[in-house]
């Protein structure tokens, strides 16, 4: 399954914060986090939050110190070797690197969700203007 995502800027706050912990450029982040396929370990934290494994651990960057009280829906994000996708806004402490105009998470039908666990997700870098596009057409 294909995640698409709009890196950085006031998307991914916190890509400099991994800049800072990888040594790696942004460009070179964006690159090696879209190139991966990552296996949905299981869904947690709160309803439909993704626990995805196989990044590269060149990206691996500690949690926040102080979690946020809200972290927008959508946001795609690293905590020490994972990479997840916030499936709602809520109070979180990973670092934010992106966003995806998909709705990956309904809370009203939770059966009907895009990722479940064992699927296989690779996440796709996509300009602002497919952002809103993806995000009109998805009702995000």
């Amino acid at each position: 399954m294909e995640i698409p995502v709009l890196y950085g800027g006031n998307y991914g706050k916190d890509i400099q914060r991994v800049v800072q912990f990888s040594k790696l450029s942004e460009s070179e982040i964006i690159q090696r986090h879209q190139t991966r396929k990552y296996l949905v370990y299981f869904l947690g934290f709160s309803p439909g939050f993704p626990y995805l494994g196989g990044m590269d651990q060149d990206l691996t960057t500690p949690r926040i110190q102080t979690p946020r009280k809200r972290v927008p829906q959508g946001s795609v994000a690293i905590a020490g070797g994972q990479t997840g996708i916030y499936p709602f806004s809520s109070p979180g402490g990973w670092n934010l690197i992106g966003r995806t105009p998909l709705k990956i998470f309904n809370i009203s039908n939770p059966h009907n969700s895009l990722i479940q666990m064992g699927d296989k997700v690779q996440f796709k870098s996509i300009s602002k203007d497919e952002y809103e596009r993806l995000k009109e057409s998805n009702g995000a």
